[in-house]
């Protein structure tokens, strides 16, 4: 798998991915880089449950998997018959990503970039999947507005956390959750375009290995928009 393989900005450029290409905080892209580049496989290479649970029942068209990390949703979704463009600021996830939907001989727009940064045409996807997100806050709510922005009027979206995590205390490790972008926060911006499906915890259902497994509830936001 080659750098050429993966494509940045719009997905549907036919810019050649490269780390010059990356559009977003170089900080981020390198904190990740080196979490991915410590371990030969980071998670499970599974679908995450609540994904699976959640589209179901729904007809495929166009997704956008936010944070797609090592790929198992997107190649997940692409066998599906979705139409996938899937995110992700770790270059060394997206090569696994893109390598992962060779294998499969499935179809996947890659883009390097952090969400906020990223040129993704407004409104048009049907379902927007943000999984575990490691969204930064900001004062103008950047992200939680540009994961509304992305979806098509009677779209989806679908964000899910670790329940539990956003009332942590900051400790050691550096992890402070009023940093992040919770579900709650998403809720919040809502107006009369949006109807609330889903607004709950619920068991997880826990992959075997990878990181993360012990989390064992999930806190799961699904909401259509309506216009």
């Amino acid at each position: 798998m080659t750098d050429n393989d993966i494509a940045a900005g719009s997905p549907a450029s036919d810019t050649p991915w490269s780390a010059d290409a990356y559009l977003g905080d170089p900080a981020v892209r390198a904190e990740w880089d080196n979490r991915y580049a410590d371990r030969q496989r980071l998670w499970s290479g599974r679908p995450n449950g609540a994904l699976v649970a959640e589209v179901a029942g729904l007809t495929p068209g166009r997704v956008l998997d936010v944070g797609c990390g090592e790929g198992a949703d997107a190649v997940w979704l692409a066998r599906r018959g979705w139409d996938v463009t899937a995110l992700e600021v770790s270059g060394v996830a997206l090569r696994r990503a893109a390598g992962h939907a060779r294998d499969a001989g499935l179809a996947v727009h890659w883009v390097h970039a952090a969400l906020t940064d990223a040129m993704l045409p407004p409104a048009s996807f049907d379902l927007v999947s943000a999984q575990y997100p490691a969204l930064l806050r900001t004062p103008d709510a950047a992200a939680e507005r540009a994961l509304l922005g992305a979806v098509a009027p009677g779209g989806i979206l679908l964000v899910v956390h670790h329940a539990g995590m956003e009332s942590q205390q900051d400790h050691d490790s550096g992890f402070d959750p009023a940093d992040y972008v919770w579900p709650s926060m998403i809720v919040d911006l809502l107006d009369d375009d949006w109807e609330v499906e889903t607004h709950e915890q619920r068991p997880r259902v826990v992959p075997d290995g990878g990181a993360g497994a012990h989390h064992t509830d999930d806190l799961v936001l699904r909401v259509r928009r309506l216009r």
